[in-house]
C-alpha cells in the first residue's frame, strides 16, 4: 500500500506542476485533501462492515497457519455423510498453526512504537500551546480591536473570535477547532502599523473561514500514522505550504490591485521576525524562508482569474481528482492482500437469499448458478467473495493438471502405494484417480504434484485463474489451510467454465475428472461433487462442498463453505447443501 501511496504522491506532484498555470492556489491546496482521503483507504473496514483490515490481519497472525510453515501431522478425520454409503469419504489431515515470522511482529512493534513516539511529541507541543493560552491576555489595544472588528465585517464572519496578546510568539496564529482563538505577538502590537496588522488579521481570519483547523488535525493524524514514510511527510509539508499560499490568494482577492505590493512587503518585512510554530494544530502567517519566497512570488504574479481560467482550472482539478481516486482500490488492503474476490455483483441476474437458518452457528455462504436462466442465488455476499483455503476441493483441478501432462491418463491413472502408513486404511493401498478422489488420498495428489513440478502447477493455476494463484506455501500442503485460497463464487465460476470446456483442457480429461467426482446418477440426473475439510491443530475450521447437478433440462453449479473454531467439516457443508437444494426443489 505504501508503495502505491508513494507513487500517488509523485503523480500528484507531477499533475500540480503540469496544471500549475490552470489550477488556482485554492485548487492546488484542495487536491491534497484527496491524498488525505486516500491515506485512510488501507484502514477502511473491508466492504464497509466488520473490523478494519488491520485487526483482521492481527487476528490471522494469532489463528491461521502461515503459508510456508503448515505441515501435515498424523491426526485426521474421516467423514461419511449419513444415510448414503455411495458418497465419497472426506478424509482430512490436520496442519499445525505455527507462529508467523518474527519479522512481522518486529515490524508491527516498530510501527506501534513510532506512533506512540509521535503521539508524545504531539502531546508535548499541545502542552506548550496550553501554557501559551494560560499566559496570554485578552487584546487591550483599542486601535487593534477596532481594526479587528472591521476585518471581521470585511470577510463576512459573524462570529466574534477572541483575540489575545502574548510575549511567547513571533508570528500570529489561529488555534482551535470548536473554540478558535487568535494570538498576536506583543511586539507586533507595540510596533503597530495599521496596514500590516490588517493584512495579518485578514490572513488569520481566512484560515478560520476555510476551516484550516480541521485540515491541521487531519495532517497531524496522517503524520502520526505514516511517520515512517518520508514521502508522506514531504507531501504534508507541501500541503502546509499550499495552505498558506491559498490563504494569501484569498486575501489578495479582497484587496485592490494597487495594494498587492504592500501585502508582499508585509511578508518581506515580517520574514525577519518569523519562526516556525511549534504547535501542531495552529495555522499562522509564519513559515520558513523557502516558503516565504514562494508566497512572495505568488503575490507578485497574482492576477484575478478570468471566467475562462476558472473553467480550465476546474477541468484540470476534476481530471487530477479522477486520476487519483482511480488508485483507491490499489491501496486498499482489502484488494492488496487478495482476501476477497473482486466480483461485479451489479448484474440484474443476481439474487440474494437469506439461508442463515441452514447454517446455524457456522459462518459461511451458499452460491448457486442456474445455467439455463443465467441466474445467481447467493447467501452472504461477504463470505461468498471471501477467499479461504480450498483444501480437498482443489484436487479436481490438480487431477486435471496431471491428466493434461499425461502423468496419469483416463485409461491408466494407477499410482502405487509407497508403503508409508497413513491414518486411514483406504490410503494404505495402490490408488487410481477414482479411488484417490473417492477417499481424498493426499499422497496420490502429492505424487502428481511432484511429477508436475511447481513451475507447471503455477502456470496452470494462473492460466485458469484459480483464486489468489498463490502456491508459495509448503509444496505438499499449499492447498491445505496454507497459501492457496479461493472464494465460493470463484469455485462456481470455475466449475461453469469446466463444464463448458472453456478452460482449454482435453474433453476426455474433463470427463475423467467428472467421472471421479460423480456421486450419484439416475433418471433424475447426475450429481457431481467434492468435499473439503480444513483442520488446524486438530480442529475442523473450514468445510467445503462444491459441484454441479445435471438434470434433463438444466445444469446447476453450487459451492457451500462454512467456517468455525471447530466442527466446520465437508460433511456438515454437504448436509447444509443437500437441505438447501431439496427445499429449492432442485434435488431430492
Amino acid at each position: 500500500c505504501n508503495v502505491f501511496i508513494s507513487g500517488i504522491i509523485g503523480i500528484l506532484l507531477i499533475a500540480k506542476r503540469i496544471f500549475k498555470n490552470n489550477l488556482s492556489s485554492r485548487m492546488q491546496y484542495n487536491l491534497w485533501f484527496l491524498l488525505l482521503g486516500l491515506l485512510t483507504v488501507p484502514f477502511i473496514p473491508f466492504r464497509l462492515i466488520g473490523f478494519p483490515q488491520i485487526f483482521s490481519w492481527l487476528s490471522s497472525l494469532r489463528s491461521s497457519p502461515t503459508s510456508d510453515t503448515a505441515t501435515a501431522i498424523g491426526e485426521a478425520v474421516g467423514i461419511h455423510p449419513t444415510g448414503n454409503t455411495d458418497w465419497m469419504n472426506d478424509f482430512a489431515l490436520s496442519v499445525n498453526s505455527e507462529a508467523p515470522s518474527i519479522a512481522g511482529y518486529i515490524l508491527l512493534g516498530i510501527w506501534i512504537v513510532g506512533i506512540f513516539a509521535m503521539i508524545i511529541l504531539v502531546i508535548k507541543s499541545s502542552l506548550r500551546l496550553r501554557n501559551l493560552e494560560k499566559s496570554a491576555l485578552p487584546l487591550q489595544n483599542p486601535e487593534v480591536r477596532r481594526l479587528y472588528h472591521r476585518c471581521l465585517e470585511e470577510i463576512g464572519i459573524h462570529r466574534n473570535i477572541p483575540v489575545y496578546s502574548t510575549a511567547f510568539l513571533k508570528s500570529p496564529i489561529i488555534v482551535g477547532l470548536l473554540t478558535p482563538c487568535i494570538y498576536l505577538p506583543i511586539h507586533l502590537i507595540s510596533d503597530y502599523n495599521e496596514s500590516d496588522m490588517r493584512y495579518m488579521l485578514l490572513h488569520e481570519l481566512q484560515h478560520y473561514k476555510h476551516k484550516d483547523a480541521v485540515a491541521s488535525y487531519l495532517m497531524n493524524l496522517a503524520g502520526v500514522v505514516y511517520w515512517f514514510n518520508p514521502l508522506v511527510w514531504y507531501a504534508l509539508k507541501e500541503m502546509r505550504n499550499d495552505r498558506e499560499v491559498a490563504c494569501d490568494t484569498s486575501v489578495l482577492k479582497m484587496l485592490e490591485e494597487d495594494v498587492y505590493e504592500d501585502y508582499g512587503n508585509t511578508l518581506i518585512n515580517f520574514a525577519e521576525k518569523v519562526s516556525l510554530t511549534p504547535f501542531p494544530f495552529a495555522a499562522g502567517l509564519g513559515g520558513n524562508m523557502e516558503q516565504m519566497k514562494r508566497r512572495i512570488i505568488n503575490i507578485a504574479s497574482y492576477e484575478k482569474p478570468t471566467f475562462m481560467k476558472r473553467i480550465k482550472g476546474m477541468t484540470a482539478f476534476m481530471l487530477t481528482a479522477v486520476l487519483l481516486l482511480g488508485f483507491a482500490p490499489f491501496i486498499s488492503t482489502y484488494a492488496a492482500d487478495g482476501s476477497h474476490y473482486q466480483w461485479d455483483s451489479s448484474s440484474e441476474n443476481v439474487s440474494y437469499v437469506d439461508l442463515s437458518t441452514y447454517f446455524g452457528e457456522y459462518e459461511g455462504s451458499f452460491v448457486l448458478y442456474d445455467l439455463e436462466n443465467d441466474a445467481w442465488s447467493i447467501h452472504d455476499m461477504e463470505h461468498a467473495t471471501l477467499r479461504v483455503a480450498p483444501n480437498s476441493t482443489y484436487k479436481i483441478y490438480d487431477a486435471l493438471f496431471g491428466l493434461e501432462e499425461e502423468i496419469i491418463t483416463p485409461e491408466n491413472s494407477f499410482i502405487a502405494w509407497n508403503g508409508e502408513t497413513y491414518p486411514f486404511e483406504a490410503w494404505n493401498a495402490d490408488q487410481t484417480l477414482q479411488s484417490a478422489m473417492n477417499s481424498s488420498v493426499n499422497w496420490y495428489f502429492e505424487s502428481v504434484d511432484e511429477q508436475l513440478g511447481a513451475a507447471n502447477i503455477s502456470n496452470y493455476i494462473e492460466e485458469i485463474g484459480y483464486g489468489n494463484e498463490n502456491i508459495s506455501g509448503d509444496f505438499s500442503t499449499y492447498w491445505m489451510e496454507s497459501s492457496l485460497k479461493i472464494s465460493p463464487i470463484e469455485q462456481v465460476e470455475l466449475l461453469t467454465r469446466l463444464q463448458n470446456n472453456s478452460l482449454g483442457f482435453a474433453p476426455e480429461n474433463i470427463n475423467a475428472v467428472k467421472d471421479a467426482i460423480c456421486l450419484s446418477s439416475s433418471d433424475a440426473g447426475t450429481f457431481y461433487g467434492k468435499t473439503g475439510t480444513g483442520r488446524v491443530d486438530g480442529q475442523d475450521v473450514n468445510g467445503w462442498f462444491v459441484g454441479l447437478l445435471e438434470t434433463a433440462d438444466n445444469t446447476y453449479f453450487f459451492a457451500t463453505n462454512i467456517g468455525a473454531d471447530s466442527g466446520a467439516t465437508g460433511s456438515n457443508a454437504t448436509e447444509i447443501t443437500m437441505s438447501i437444494l431439496s427445499d429449492m426443489n432442485i434435488w431430492k
